[in-house]
């Protein structure tokens, strides 16, 4: 029993010494998460990275894995043995990046990741600068822009779908012969996931065509700036959120305790709803602006960009949801923004005015399926409301809202001035009582002053 005791306790030190866990970024969904909406966060056609590697249903995509990999040795008359060399430098590093015990041998590894990271870029490439340039046919069955390619987008957005920012840099160095690429497998990768960005204009037309001309695989335009990536979920929540709110995250929080992270909705309400707020007099606008998360309030007008709805939404704002909640080193600014249209969205009647202003648009069944997709997307999410970057701006709304003339004002306006039957009613009302009150105080005067 000693023995074991100190097995345990000796590969605890290994562990600190190593700082394994500082160089963790992809994750396992926390079970508490699954208990959700299970298939939103588990690929459907390829697998990519350990997690899910050999799944039956997913082995279909492997033959086409291979074929990526046989164009990229036919274009660059490279043998197999270099790629799988340089993941072999990796493969450490590589490693400690996913959480557990990868139960893989070293050959094993390495070749995931060649296939896994080849299969990527060429994706990358083919979106970018046209499939056919690559060497492939028109009717290819994976590698064309159309057929299964928003699925496979889909999947490869996945928390635990990820393959690490820096194996796919270096394969993408050994490819074009320049080994430093920082920067442009992100640049990349935005252009690839471009069509899943729930905004109107994800890339403007001059992000795009420095992005095409970028292609030329110089490193002059970098969409992140300086700062490097850790896989391409973080890369595309982090390019939603550019120029955004960056307060500081609470490393400290126990993250990895669901029992202190226990659910209630009540302590997650932002605000009121949009019907509720309606009748306190608050209006709502469409901001125009691709920062989709930069709402604004100011003197009862709640100015809220447009918000672009489709199959993927869910499985794209949950999968930016756990990765928040598992990686220390990151503020919860979608699981803010989420949590704050959720409490908007009561009832397929606040959808239908939030479509009516301009700020929502969706391509579901129906408006209830948009209220019903919001209202389970933190079902199982816990948070601090203090710790957003809404909560300003929510205590002035509910400052406003909790204002009882603004209520009655809204009330009256409602009432007696929404069309102009009514104000015409109101002012012939006023002015009848007017006379009646005049009549009733002629009449009463002269009772008491005849004469």
């Amino acid at each position: 029993m000693g023995d074991l005791h100190q097995g345990k306790t000796e590969q605890a030190h290994q562990d600190d010494a190593a700082d394994s866990w500082a160089k963790l970024c992809i994750y396992r969904l926390p079970h508490y998460l699954r208990e959700g909406d299970d298939k939103a966060y588990i690929p459907q056609i390829v697998s990519l990275g350990p997690y899910h590697h050999g799944r039956r249903r997913l082995r279909n995509m492997d033959r086409h894995k291979w074929r990526s990999l046989h164009h990229i040795l036919k274009r660059t008359n490279h043998d197999i043995e270099i790629y799988l060399d340089a993941m072999k430098e990796l493969e450490e590093k590589a490693r400690a990046c996913y959480e557990g015990t990868i139960c893989l041998s070293s050959n094993e590894f390495v070749e995931m990741m060649v296939l896994d990271g080849c299969f990527i870029l060429e994706l990358f490439r083919g979106v970018a600068g046209g499939f056919k340039h690559l060497g492939y046919a028109r009717n290819d069955p994976v590698f064309a822009i159309r057929g299964s390619m928003h699925s496979i987008q889909r999947d490869m957005i996945m928390l635990e779908n990820q393959i690490p920012l820096f194996v796919l840099e270096r394969l993408l160095g050994i490819q074009l012969g320049q080994p430093e690429q920082k920067g442009l497998v992100a640049k990349l990768a935005l252009r690839f996931f471009d069509p899943l960005m729930p905004t109107d204009e994800p890339l403007t037309k001059s992000d795009r065509n420095r992005l095409e001309s970028s292609l030329g695989y110089t490193t002059t335009f970098d969409p992140l700036g300086d700062q490097g990536g850790l896989h391409c979920l973080e890369v595309f929540r982090r390019s939603l959120l550019r120029t955004g709110p960056r307060p500081v995250p609470r490393i400290w929080m126990k993250r990895w305790s669901h029992s202190n992270r226990v659910a209630d909705k009540r302590r997650q309400q932002l605000i009121h709803c949009v019907t509720q707020l309606r009748e306190a007099g608050i209006k709502f606008k469409k901001r125009k602006t691709d920062r989709f998360w930069d709402i604004k309030f100011k003197n009862g007008i709640l100015r809220i960009p447009r918000l672009l709805i489709h199959d993927g939404t869910k499985s794209l704002f949950l999968n930016l949801i756990a990765f928040e909640q598992c990686h220390l080193d990151c503020s919860n600014d979608i699981t803010s923004y989420v949590i704050f249209m959720d409490s908007l969205i009561n009832s397929p009647e606040d959808v239908g005015y939030l479509h009516y202003c301009g700020i929502m648009e969706h391509w579901l069944g129906s408006e209830s399926e948009v209220a019903d997709l919001f209202n389970r997307l933190c079902q199982e999410v816990v948070f601090d409301i203090n710790d957003s970057y809404l909560s300003s701006l929510s205590e002035q709304v509910n400052k406003y809202y909790n204002h009882r003339w603004n209520a009655w004002r809204a009330s009256l306006k409602h009432n007696y001035f929404s069309s102009p039957w009514t104000i015409i009613s109101f002012v012939a009302a006023v002015v009848l009582l007017a006379l009646t009150f005049a009549q009733t105080f002629y009449a009463v005067y002269s009772y008491y002053r005849p004469g």
